[in-house]
C-alpha cells in the first residue's frame, strides 16, 4: 500500500501506481496527459486540451456525476480545492476511491511545486520537461507597467482577489490588479464601482479572458465605455500545466494589443 498526503494533508491511499484516473480538473487533465498519456479514463466536459483525449466524459467539475466515476473503477481521482465541492471528494472517498486534492493555488511557482509533488510521488515521474521549463519562464517578476481590473463573470460581475493564480500570472508580466489586496479572493463589485476605478485613475485597463465567463469584442468592453481593454486566453491566464510555457508571449503579446474601448 502507497500512503500519500495530497495539497490539504489528507491521506490518499493508493494499493499501486496508478493506472486508471479520472480528472474532475480540465488543467490537471492537460499536466497528467501531457506528462504520462494513457492513463485518464474519466475527465469532465470542460477537459478541452488535449483536444484528442478519449475518456469518458462525467460532466462539470462542480457537479460531476458521481455514480459514473464510480462506474469507470479509477485507481485515484484528481480534483482541486476552489473548483469540485467537499461532499463530492468525500462521496469519492466514502466508497473507497482515492482522491488527491490539490490546493487551489495562490502563485504559479505555488502551482508548479504542487504539480511536481503530484506527478513526482503518485506517478512515480521524473519531473516532466514542460514543467522545468514553465518554471524559468515565470521565476522573473516584471516591474508593474499599468494597474488593471480583471473580470471573470458577469451577471453578477465578479472580478479577480487577493491571493489567486491568474492574478500572480499577471503580476510576473507587469500587471497589478485593484482587487489584489481585497479581502476576498473573487469580489462582486458592483458596476458603479468598477467604473468608478478607471474615471478616477485608480485602474487604466481592463482584462477579459474567455473563460469562465466568455468575454468578446461585443460582451464586456460594451459595460467600459472609453476604457481600454485586452481580450486574453482563460486557458493561458488561469490554468497550470503545460499551457504556462506557451502563455508567457501568448499572454504578453495580448495585454499589449490594448484596444481603446
Amino acid at each position: 500500500m502507497m500512503r500519500m498526503i495530497d495539497d490539504l494533508g489528507e491521506e490518499v491511499p493508493l494499493r499501486a501506481e496508478p493506472e486508471r484516473v479520472v480528472s474532475l480538473v480540465p488543467c490537471l487533465t492537460e499536466a497528467l496527459e501531457a506528462s504520462k498519456p494513457g492513463l485518464l479514463v474519466g475527465v469532465t466536459d470542460y477537459c478541452t486540451h488535449p483536444a484528442d483525449l478519449d475518456a469518458e466524459r462525467v460532466g462539470g467539475s462542480k457537479y460531476p456525476d458521481i455514480e459514473r466515476v464510480r462506474a469507470i473503477r479509477p485507481d485515484l481521482v484528481l480534483c482541486n480545492s476552489e473548483e469540485n465541492r467537499p461532499e463530492d471528494v468525500e462521496r469519492l472517498r466514502a466508497d473507497g476511491i482515492p482522491v488527491w486534492v490539490m490546493e487551489a493555488p495562490a502563485t504559479v511557482p505555488a502551482a508548479l511545486g504542487s504539480l511536481r509533488r503530484l506527478l513526482t510521488q503518485a506517478f512515480e515521474l521524473s519531473e516532466p520537461e514542460w514543467l522545468c521549463r514553465a518554471e524559468e519562464l515565470w521565476a522573473p517578476i516584471a516591474p508593474v507597467e499599468r494597474t488593471v481590473v480583471v473580470p471573470v463573470w458577469r451577471k453578477p460581475w465578479v472580478v479577480l482577489g487577493r491571493d489567486t493564480f491568474g492574478g500572480d500570472v499577471l503580476r510576473r508580466l507587469g500587471y497589478t490588479h485593484v482587487y489584489a489586496d481585497h479581502r476576498e479572493r473573487y469580489p462582486r463589485p458592483k458596476i458603479d464601482e468598477l467604473r468608478g476605478l478607471f474615471q478616477a485613475g485608480e485602474a487604466s485597463m481592463l482584462v477579459l479572458p474567455d473563460e469562465p465567463w466568455k468575454f468578446t469584442e461585443d460582451d464586456g468592453p460594451d459595460a467600459f465605455p472609453g476604457v481600454p481593454y485586452a481580450l486574453v486566453s482563460g486557458r493561458h491566464l488561469t490554468w497550470y500545466g503545460p499551457s504556462l510555457v506557451e502563455a508567457h508571449d501568448a499572454l504578453s503579446e495580448s495585454l499589449r494589443a490594448v484596444v481603446r474601448g
